[in-house]
């Protein structure tokens, strides 16, 4: 596995080329991508143009967004975008971007579990199936925190086992976006990671809780740089995935205001050492 940089998520906005550029300068393998500013740099140069980026900087590729609005309700834009997804996949598959991933809402005020279940399948099995055709995987994101669907009418998955059931539904190159805070807000356990195997899981986020909130409590978009608080145990997550065989990005989802709010060197710099603080915890190179 490899630490890896999404600017956006530490409050940055970034080109690739910027991105990549703060990556090799912090210590970062990787980063991910916009695939649609890839192809517009296509457009306006080559191919070649976007994989020297990366063969300047000595980056790799980490996840790439998925271009296709497949949760809403107008099914024309769906199958439009499903039609275009084989442009993008392709494009991923050239650069060497392997992952993609999709949030999975644990909560319908529309459809009841088993219908919202069949949704689920008839919208992105389809998805995996194109991406099977360019060897790229898709990654499932399960949404742990309770606060997030008690109020709810219909819920949904919000663990890793169901997610891992409807992964299983959806094809062979189907797996966990596996996020260290969700899995704690759905009362993940040690065993349950252990139980993984490194084909489960396509991406990772690694996160801290704020200290003196009860788990159940905790809400979605407050969260703190892996180690800031020690509530989530960073370093024996990690050591799990590497265990396991893990080999692909981790990144840092914070979700923090107080980041948010530094100036970009400063989020880069604190960011870059709760990584590399984590790494060595681990016992990784």
């Amino acid at each position: 596995m490899f630490m890896n940089l999404n600017p956006g998520m530490i409050g940055i906005r970034a080109s690739l080329s910027e991105a990549l550029e703060m990556a090799q300068t912090h210590g970062f393998s990787g980063v991910d991508l916009n695939l649609t500013e890839a192809a517009e740099m296509v457009k306006a140069a080559s191919i070649d143009e976007v994989k020297d980026l990366f063969t300047r900087t000595r980056g790799r590729p980490g996840n790439w967004g998925m271009p296709v609005d497949w949760h809403g309700g107008d099914e024309g834009k769906w199958q439009e975008d499903l039609g275009q997804l084989r442009h993008y996949a392709s494009l991923a598959q050239e650069i060497g971007a392997y992952r993609t991933t999709v949030v999975v809402m644990p909560f319908s005020n529309d459809l009841p579990f088993k219908e919202n279940y069949n949704f689920h399948v008839k919208r992105l099995k389809p998805i995996a199936e194109t991406l099977q055709d360019y060897n790229c995987r898709l990654g499932l994101e399960f949404i742990g925190p309770k606060t997030l669907r008690i109020d709810k009418k219909h819920e949904f998955i919000y663990a890793m086992e169901g997610m891992l059931g409807l992964c299983a539904d959806l094809g062979t190159n189907v797996g966990l976006l596996l996020d260290l805070w969700h899995s704690y807000t759905a009362h993940g356990t040690t065993a349950a990671l252990q139980n993984l195997r490194s084909v489960d899981i396509v991406n990772v986020h690694v996160n801290d809780a704020p200290a003196g909130i009860p788990v159940d409590e905790q809400i979605d978009n407050t969260r703190c740089l892996p180690g800031e608080t020690g509530v989530l145990d960073i370093a024996a997550f990690l050591k799990i995935l590497n265990t396991i065989g893990y080999d692909g990005p981790v990144t840092a989802e914070p979700f923090s205001k107080r980041v948010n709010e530094m100036p970009s060197e400063e989020a880069l710099k604190v960011t870059a050492e709760a990584m590399h603080t984590a790494w060595k915890a681990a016992g990784l190179s």
